[in-house]
């Protein structure tokens, strides 16, 4: 027979293993991009921007079954509404391709787009491709969440590569990275609660335009 303190201790053992088998089942797939074909086309510039990533890397988050693209064919608001090429709303339609007619491109300097998912959800990750027909690298990239539409109260940034904080939005410790046709996966540690995605960027090693192709936010 066991005694009182020996009971206590298995159901402790009992409950926290029960915990684990069902945070387990929770997250039950492996998130992984649709990955549109390769389109590179010119001549290809060389790159001279220092803190990147390898190239094309991505990571492969658990998340739960029921986590889809909660953004596809949602509203699209932007500090450029009127954009030099393309339409907001093909942020989020769905076309990764890189090809004429997929992409927008906004005005020069610090812009950013919105993206409203109708209701609050639990994100898990987000994902976006600016451009891909060329190797480049986008400035100043920062990506927010938030119930408040003007981004003022409980803005919660995941993703910061302005290490020296041109963009007033907060010096970031993120690296940057060379688009590609993998785009560029940014997985949360713990979901976080919002309706609204916000990502900033200042132009490119190219050029001081602002590109967007697709947008993916990740959540149930």
């Amino acid at each position: 027979m066991f005694n009182y303190k020996e009971r206590v201790k298995m159901k402790k053992t009992v409950l926290i293993a029960a915990a684990i088998l069902s945070a387990a089942a929770l997250y039950g797939k492996i998130l992984k991009l649709e990955i549109p074909a390769v389109n590179l086309q010119g001549t290809p510039v060389p790159i001279r921007v220092g803190n990147l990533e390898p190239k094309g890397t991505n990571p492969s988050p658990e998340v739960p079954d029921n986590v889809v693209n909660v953004a596809k064919g949602k509203s699209v608001s932007s500090s450029d509404d009127m954009p030099l090429l393309g339409e907001l709303e093909m942020i989020t339609d769905g076309d990764k391709e890189a090809g004429d007619g997929s992409y927008v491109e906004l005005a020069d300097g610090k812009q950013w787009v919105q993206i409203d998912l109708d209701k609050e959800y639990n994100i898990y990750a987000v994902a976006v491709w600016h451009f891909h027909q060329r190797e480049i690298v986008y400035n100043d990239v920062v990506v927010q969440l938030s119930n408040d539409p003007k981004f003022v109260d409980g803005v919660k940034t995941i993703f910061n590569n302005d290490i020296d904080n041109s963009s007033k939005l907060g010096k970031g410790s993120d690296k940057g990275w060379i688009e590609t046709n993998a785009g560029k996966l940014i997985a949360l540690k713990d979901p976080i609660k919002a309706r609204y995605v916000r990502f900033y960027s200042n132009g490119s090693n190219e050029r001081e335009a602002n590109h967007y192709i697709e947008v993916e936010v990740f959540g149930n």
